[in-house]
């Protein structure tokens, strides 16, 4: 709730009190029904290329590749509610507009329904171990396309031989087209199952294992969100640049937040924890608001935001805290330093560290800070 109450201050910000359901859409990077219902027409059509034009069209938006497959799925799983059980858009908040779910749930039999969402269902699973959340998308979409067709198909008669014909080629192309995605998909799992585990029989092995199965294990994905160099950022992590930024972050994420609040939102997740040189590394509790940051127009944002207010331009790196925190247990140990300067890095940071906490979870629009 507090969440909800602080989305709905930000957006009535931007829009002189006045919320629309678009103005939240937008905001929040949300997807209305009606580009999954026009979706879902492409796939009924067999209009592949119009299907791949939405995708990207989600995408140029900044859509995240996984909100959308759980949306779609959402979607579909609302179609076989209102398909099957009586008075079901009652059952959810999402049906807006039951008549336009209504006419779409006529479209398709329950047992497509049943497969789109298994469909879903297991590259969704797929999904969260991937380098190429986009591409597995668009794969699990390819193949929603042929199951309207093969539906279609079992349910003629004898006499449907045209028909069979004519769909048996578009299920063809389909399968081209799906296996092409399939082999990009599997050489971007080698390239990334090579540089986490350095090359030779082991990322052979582990590059087979990940075609059996078209996942990455949770280690690996892990291992390759982790920086090279690391033992440099480490070294650097009580450095005096690293903490005059620490000093100013608040500032830094203020001004993330006059440019782009839904930016601000996922940044405001992360913390810097060194400086090295050119590149600032943030450290963040969550994955997805780490992935988010990393989209390159997210990113781009930020990274001028930076310039600006350290003046000097920075590339913003990213891992995940828990890593981060293991990396300074186990390895890349810090260099020995005299007591006193690490004393003095600690004056320069905040007197009470709690204040600064408040002030990243709550904002400094709601904290008043008394001496």
């Amino acid at each position: 709730m507090r969440d909800a109450l602080s989305i709905l201050d930000q957006i009535a910000s931007f829009t002189d009190g006045h919320v629309s359901y678009e103005q939240v859409m937008s905001l929040t990077g949300g997807i209305p029904s009606k580009q999954f219902s026009q979706l879902a027409q492409t796939l009924i059509d067999g209009d592949v290329g119009g299907m791949m034009q939405m995708i990207e069209g989600l995408m140029q938006e900044g859509k995240s590749a996984d909100k959308c497959m759980e949306n779609l799925m959402y979607y579909f799983r609302d179609l076989l509610m209102i398909k099957t059980v009586p008075q079901a858009d009652k059952l959810t908040e999402r049906v807006l507009d039951p008549e336009d779910y209504r006419e779409m749930a006529h479209a398709f039999s329950r047992p497509q329904l049943f497969r789109i969402i298994e469909t879903l269902n297991h590259y969704q699973t797929e999904m969260k171990y991937s380098q190429q959340p986009q591409m597995l998308f668009e794969v699990a979409l390819l193949k929603l396309c042929s199951i309207p067709q093969q539906e279609a198909a079992s349910g003629d008669g004898a006499g449907g031989g045209a028909a069979h014909a004519a769909e048996a080629s578009e299920i063809k192309q389909l399968k081209r087209q799906l296996a092409e995605l399939e082999k990009k998909l599997e050489k971007a799992l080698q390239g990334g199952l090579a540089a986490a585990g350095g090359g030779g029989a082991q990322a052979s092995g582990q590059a087979s294992s990940a075609r059996s199965s078209r996942s990455v294990s949770p280690r690996v994905s892990s291992v390759a969100k982790i920086p090279s160099g690391m033992d440099r950022y480490i070294s650097q992590k009580d450095s005096s640049d690293t903490s005059q930024l620490q000093g100013k972050w608040h500032q830094v994420l203020q001004a993330v937040k006059d440019e782009k609040v839904t930016i601000h939102a996922w940044f405001m997740n992360g913390e810097p924890v060194s400086v090295l040189e050119d590149a600032i590394l943030v450290a963040f509790k969550n994955d997805i608001h780490r992935e988010t940051t990393e989209k390159p127009a997210d990113k781009s944002v930020i990274e001028q935001v930076l310039e600006r207010q350290l003046g000097k331009p920075y590339r913003l790196v990213t891992m995940m805290l828990k890593d981060w925190n293991e990396a300074i247990q186990n390895g890349a140990a810090t260099p020995a330093q005299p007591l006193e300067l690490e004393h003095e890095d600690e004056q320069t940071g905040s007197k009470e560290p709690w204040v600064d906490e408040a002030l990243q979870m709550f904002g400094e629009d709601l904290v008043v800070i008394k001496e």
